[in-house]
């Protein structure tokens, strides 16, 4: 997020490396508008490849600035945007060049939103929705829009704390937001209005220290410690999971089921992402996953390949699940 021109964060090397990949000569253009720009795109050569400076360095491109959209606009014929990860925000480069040109969406966003309408839009049912990570409070809006989408919601990491202590359970030194156990509780009400099924753990990985290999055990939740803290689902809870899955058509993933990073809490994850994997190759589950975490979690598990589509995007991944409009989309549609 470079606060004007920043050579740290120029797009000189990804010239280069776009060269590399397609073996022959990409041509760098040191601003993404102005005459020199205008005039070196002119020279290109029939199918030459030129790649403009990163549109962030203009104030105009975060404030969409019409005077700026139409800059860049001058450049081309066509608009393609192939970022869905940027497609919650409605810039210059994201939103408003899809006002001023012949607008389209490049392969890599259609099968993102092929792959989204598959997960949410129109799914084959039942459909299951993994959401775990650190905070209920980072993800209050995704998980009351899906209640309301799919049969299962299986909440798992440190936000599974919260809603364990909602329903008075002792989690002691676990990460957990007591402030919210009010909203843990009407997410949970809203669930059973829809005939949502939540899936808590009934059993979990529990330690006294934060750090790889420390010493833990497998605890009913009921049996968690004053000076324990909850770093991972239980096997007992990745198996009743599993079997729930069983039962589905469709998965949508987003989140570690515990400390992933940290053996052995990397456990749970790790075992219910390679049944989600099994149940792909099988044929009978869609999977769909995205999010930086997730994406990184189940790279470490090992089932990247095995899942029918995982998204390059963070937070309109986030926004997409919460039930937003995305600006980017939005624009294309509208084109």
């Amino acid at each position: 997020r470079p606060k004007g021109p920043d050579t740290k964060n120029s797009l000189k090397p990804v010239a280069t490396a776009l060269g590399a990949v397609l073996g022959r000569p990409v041509t760098f253009i040191a601003d993404c508008m102005g005459p020199d720009a205008a005039a070196t795109l002119a020279a290109l050569p029939a199918g030459g490849i030129a790649v403009l400076e990163n549109t962030r360095f203009h104030a105009g491109e975060e404030a969409n600035d019409p005077a700026f959209v139409a800059a860049l606009a001058r450049l081309g014929d066509f608009y393609v945007n192939d970022a869905f990860s940027a497609a919650h925000r409605a810039h210059a480069s994201t939103e408003g060049l899809a006002h001023r040109l012949p607008a389209f969406a490049g392969r890599t966003m259609e099968a993102e939103l092929k792959a989204l309408q598959a997960a949410l839009g129109a799914p084959k049912r039942p459909v299951a929705a993994v959401v775990g990570g650190a905070k209920v409070s980072s993800k209050i809006d995704v998980l009351t829009h899906l209640v309301e989408k799919v049969d299962h919601l299986m909440i798992g990491g440190g936000m599974a704390n919260t809603f364990l202590a909602a329903r008075g359970i002792n989690v002691g030194k676990s990460l957990c937001e007591h402030d919210l156990t009010a909203t843990a509780n009407d997410i949970m009400a809203r669930a059973d209005a829809a005939r949502c099924t939540v899936h808590l753990p009934y059993d979990v990985v529990v330690a006294r220290a934060f750090k790889a290999h420390a010493e833990h055990r497998i605890a009913n939740i009921h049996d968690i410690q004053p000076d324990e803290m909850v770093l991972d689902i239980g096997p007992a809870a990745v198996e009743a999971l599993a079997d729930a899955l069983k039962t589905c058509a469709t998965l949508l993933w987003n989140g570690p089921m515990g400390a992933f990073e940290i053996p052995p809490f990397d456990a749970g994850t790790v075992a219910l992402a390679r049944t989600a994997a099994a149940l792909t190759r099988a044929g009978t589950l869609v999977t769909v996953a995205g999010g930086g975490d997730t994406v990184a979690a189940l790279a470490h598990a090992g089932v990247t390949h095995d899942f029918s589509f995982i998204s390059t995007a963070g937070g309109a991944f986030l926004e997409w699940m919460e039930g937003k409009a995305l600006p980017g989309v939005v624009a294309l549609q509208q084109a």
